[in-house]
């Protein structure tokens, strides 16, 4: 079992930043490919973005590549997503995934899953 828990969501003006930390519980957190989801007001979840076990292969989606950028600390079980160049657009609520397989935490299919950091971006 893998536990997770996302801090670092918060209210920012348009064109500022934010860090958001996701924390792991377990000794096995190098072994887990993770990734981040948000899900905006009357919107399905979607993909943000996701890296590999070693930190390595980030991938992101399209709307965000350029201005969020993740990554991962294994020896405090940690990943992180810093998101710069905030828009209103990119109000939601962000969930951290962990799963065995980078294409899981790539495609909505990953095993675990936190319960989420709310993020709003004013006008």
């Amino acid at each position: 079992q893998v536990q997770l828990v996302e801090s670092g969501g918060g209210l920012v003006q348009a064109g500022g930043s934010l860090r958001l930390s996701c924390t792991a519980s377990g000794r096995t957190f190098s072994r887990y490919a993770m990734g981040w989801f948000r899900q905006a007001p009357g919107k399905e979840r979607e993909f943000v973005a996701a890296i590999n076990w070693s930190g390595g292969n980030p991938n992101y989606a399209q709307s965000v590549r350029g201005r969020f950028t993740i990554s991962r600390d294994n020896a405090k079980n940690t990943v992180y997503l810093q998101m710069n160049s905030l828009k209103p657009e990119d109000t939601a609520v962000y969930y951290c995934a962990a799963d065995r397989t980078t294409a899981a935490v790539t495609t909505d299919g990953a095993d675990y899953w936190g319960k989420g950091t709310l993020v709003t971006v004013s006008s």
